[in-house]
């Protein structure tokens, strides 16, 4: 069984996996020291070079990223031990032997931990092969399972029909996890679609978080809640090219996705009716700016006394507003709370909205 924790202080309760670009990095470093202590973001990094490594040492106290390095080749810049930062490594079950190694070097090094990454829908995950998979990982790391955390990736959710395959695939993942006395397990998945083309502008989009859907439907399990913030679980969509302002505002069932061609070509004048648009709308938070960072910063623009920004600053907005809105939803959620442990309780929630995609 996966021992519980109770009596921790600032135990995280969330766990979104973003993108390791300027934009979510920027969103990270704005939180606040209590609110570090409950996110731990698991970081895909594709590129290493110094303003990475400089990005880093700007995250508040409290924060400890866990960093996975699954796109880049063997070599040095995956030996996360040589990056002189706090970190968490994040292993695979198709890591190479070296890079467990490295892995488990890192982890003796920084935090005394690891997360392992199983991915629901790639990764081999019978019972038998599952388990000689996290086991090789523990031989070659050096670690054992209390020192680890399961992240179960349940991958691109984004319609009912996705949800209601990802359920019974990671129902029977978490029961095989109660084999192994894990430190904690979480659950994550994207509901964001691949690609805003088709999407109209000039109007808020509303679509449904089919990620949040899953999780609440696997409240019984008593798992954390993970997802890809304002991401895309699917590698390469939302292509760089399109450069509309946009901004992707989370409410508690859905996101509204903003995308402003209105006004011509000057940017600061679309961004700036883009934002008063946003903080007139009914979605908008009681608390204002004072909700997060992002918030503040799109208020600003609203109120005509900043610029436009970039394709960087609206994905940071974005991303600040999302780990705001999902602690407040992870705090106020009248359900249950996060324990990390999971329960053997067979149930499951009901459908909750049903809204199309």
């Amino acid at each position: 069984m996966v021992p519980a924790h109770g009596g921790r202080a600032a135990e995280p309760v969330y766990h979104p996996i973003l993108a390791c670009h300027r934009g979510e990095l920027e969103a990270l470093r704005h939180l606040d020291s209590a609110t570090a202590a409950l996110v731990a973001p698991v970081l895909d990094v594709s590129i290493v070079d110094r303003a990475l490594a400089e990005a880093f040492t700007r995250l508040p106290p409290g924060l400890l990223p866990a960093v996975d390095v699954t796109a880049l080749p063997d070599g040095p810049d995956a030996e996360l031990a040589r990056w002189n930062v706090p970190l968490v490594p994040v292993a695979g079950l198709a890591d190479s032997d070296a890079r467990l190694a490295a892995h488990g070097v890192a982890a003796r090094a920084y935090a005394g931990r690891l997360v392992v990454r199983l991915r629901a829908r790639s990764d081999r995950s019978g019972p038998d092969a599952a388990t000689a998979s996290v086991e090789r990982i523990w031989r070659l790391t050096r670690l054992v399972p209390e020192q680890c955390e399961l992240l179960v990736d349940a991958g691109d959710v984004c319609c009912p029909a996705d949800v209601r395959l990802a359920e019974p695939r990671v129902r029977r993942l978490v029961d095989w996890a109660r084999r192994h006395a894990w430190r904690a397990v979480t659950v994550a998945a994207g509901g964001l679609p691949p690609t805003r083309a088709g999407f109209p502008t000039d109007e808020p989009v509303r679509l449904e978080r089919w990620d949040w859907l899953l999780w609440r439907r696997l409240a019984d399990l008593g798992v954390r809640y993970g997802d890809y913030a304002v991401g895309c679980a699917v590698p390469g969509g939302e292509p760089l090219s399109d450069r509309l302002p946009t901004v992707r505002y989370t409410t508690d069932h859905a996101w509204w996705l903003y995308r402003w061609y209105r006004r011509g070509g000057r940017g600061d004048e679309r961004v700036a009716d883009l934002c008063r648009t946003l903080v007139s709308a009914t979605h908008w938070p009681t608390a204002g700016a004072a909700f997060s960072w992002g918030d503040h910063e799109i208020l600003r623009r609203a109120r005509r006394v900043a610029g436009a920004g970039s394709t960087t600053n609206w994905a940071a907005w974005s991303t600040s507003h999302h780990l705001a809105h999902v602690l407040h939803q992870l705090r106020h959620d009248g359900d249950r709370r996060p324990t990390g442990r999971p329960t053997r309780a067979a149930g499951r929630r009901g459908e909750g909205p049903a809204t199309a995609r």
